[in-house]
């Protein structure tokens, strides 16, 4: 049986992830106390039922009840149980917003003296050795819903417990950097489709301004040169047991460049057998 501990801020969108996980098979319990979450894998697991993926999502609500939680991690892992963390995060300002926007009352609000602010940075401080120990990261501040939906589905819509999930992901530094990548690559120093006129509306997923990019000996030997270090890299990281690698390219505005060579490594990485999915954080934007 495979199990996946969703947790993370709250307020990050763990009740998205928990309705994607539900429509791709798995057995979804919410708010489970950290202190029950050994003992309800182990009902899973006697279940007639055959419960072959669960997703059990807890968070810091309960307060210091949240410290059982990597004890009963150990637990499970000693009695031989597959068990992943996926990690849902976001930055403080965007947390906020999302309270503001939708009303809700932060869960340790009241263990805050009533500010949303030191609750966020109680509630960080308490899941930070749960994050040092996270299998699966994804920081939701610059994700839509369709975006979020396409990257938990990248993670788990195939049986990834014996291999890697490697994730390459486009961006625009002018939009931030992307903060949950393993390894970010900047491609601004390559030439910019963006001033050139009939390509300005196009965007990287398309073959005119694949073209256009690679059509430079700089970016073609870059592009060798950075599957070559991936293809070296990969074996390294499945052996020291890492379950995701998330990849960033970076260029100006994340919608030409970027998404060239996203596209092109994805690409690549899957012909020679290596599980790859492509996202692009700012395409739209």
């Amino acid at each position: 049986m495979e199990i996946v501990l969703v947790t993370g801020l709250s307020g990050a969108g763990k009740s998205r992830t928990v309705d994607v996980l539900e429509d791709i098979g798995f057995y979804c319990v919410d708010n489970v106390p950290p202190k029950l979450i050994s003992k309800f894998a182990e009902i899973c697991a006697q279940s007639s039922d055959k419960l072959n993926r669960v997703a059990i999502v807890t968070d810091a609500r309960g307060g210091t009840l949240f410290n059982e939680f990597l004890s009963s991690l150990k637990e499970m892992k000693e009695c031989g149980q597959s068990v992943k963390i996926l990690f849902l995060d976001a930055n403080d300002s965007v947390l906020m917003k999302r309270y503001k926007e939708t009303r809700r009352k932060h869960p340790l609000l009241s263990l805050a003296n009533g500010s949303v602010e030191k609750a966020i940075d109680m509630e960080r401080s308490i899941m930070q050795p749960v994050r040092e120990q996270a299998d699966y990261y994804i920081d939701t501040s610059m994700l839509s819903s369709s975006q979020l939906r396409q990257r938990v589905s990248n993670l788990f819509v195939a049986n990834l417990s014996d291999t890697m999930a490697i994730n390459i992901m486009s961006f625009g530094f002018k939009y931030g950097i992307l903060s949950e990548a393993d390894l970010v690559f900047d491609v601004r120093c390559l030439p910019n489709p963006f001033y050139i006129d009939e390509l300005r509306e196009h965007k990287g997923t398309e073959a005119v301004v694949q073209d256009y990019v690679l059509s430079f000996e700089q970016s073609r030997v870059l592009l060798d040169k950075l599957t070559d270090l991936v293809e070296f890299l990969v074996p390294l990281y499945i052996q020291e047991g890492k379950s995701q690698l998330v990849i960033g390219f970076g260029c100006t505005g994340g919608k030409h460049r970027s998404v060239t060579f996203a596209e092109k490594l994805t690409q690549r990485l899957i012909t020679k057998g290596i599980v790859a999915t492509v996202t692009h954080r700012d395409i739209q934007r």
